[in-house]
Order: structure tokens, then C-alpha cells, then sequence
């Protein structure tokens, strides 16, 4: 059964920084294109940033480029976002995802209804 367990979120003041992790199975970050996709109340699901197999294909939102880096932590099957320069407008719940694909698809091709998701973690980002 896949299983993807986020941490990190939590209360930041805007212009601070968080860093969310995500812990995978070895056959998930393997054999996916990893990511975050964020949900806000009255907002559309966002894909806010993935990362392919091989590390070298990444997505990031428009609103979230410059600020936002994803990376992929292999002894650990880990994925992580570092949220830096955080604004008002990031908060919402984060879901890791997981989508399964070959070695070379672009990140990009996730969207926002990849197969695997986690329970989701809150970012709240203060004015």
C-alpha cells in the first residue's frame, strides 16, 4: 500500500520560511513524479511544485517561483519543499503527491490528480 506522510507545516510570518517533507516507499519515489499540490478554501487545487525521477525535471507555479524549491532526498525516499519568502496568499492545506510515470516524464505532466496523496499539512502564513 503506498503511503506518503507529510510534516513540517505550521505558522509562519510573511516573508519567513518553512520546509515540508515528505516521506515515501522506496517503489513510490522510484517509480513517480513527486510533488505538492495545495488546497485553500474558495480556491482551486494548485500544483505547486514536482520533481521527476531523475531530479534534473522540475514544475513550479507561477506564483511560486523564486520562492519555492523542490528536491528529492533518495537514502531517506524523501521529497521536500522549501517555502521561502512566504506571503498571505500561501496558506492552505499542502499535500505531498505521488504520480506514477517513467524515468523521463516532465514534472509537469502532474497535475492535480496524480495517483498517491497524503493526509495533507497546514501552512498558515501570517500578515
Amino acid at each position: 500500500q503506498e503511503q506518503l506522510v507529510e510534516s513540517g507545516g505550521g505558522l509562519a510570518q510573511a516573508g519567513g520560511s518553512l520546509r515540508l517533507s515528505c516521506a515515501t516507499s522506496e517503489s513510490t519515489f522510484m517509480t513517480s513524479i513527486l510533488g505538492w499540490i495545495r488546497q485553500a478554501p474558495g480556491k482551486e487545487r494548485e500544483l505547486v511544485a514536482a520533481i521527476g525521477w531523475r531530479g534534473g525535471s522540475t514544475y513550479y507555479a507561477d506564483s511560486v517561483k523564486g520562492r519555492f524549491t523542490i528536491s528529492r532526498e533518495i537514502d531517506k525516499n524523501t521529497v521536500h519543499l522549501q517555502m521561502n519568502s512566504l506571503e498571505p496568499e500561501d496558506t492552505a492545506v499542502y499535500y505531498c503527491a505521488a504520480k506514477k510515470s517513467t524515468p523521463y516524464t516532465g514534472a509537469q505532466t502532474m497535475g492535480v490528480n496524480p495517483g498517491s496523496w497524503g493526509q495533507g499539512t497546514q501552512v498558515t502564513v501570517s500578515s
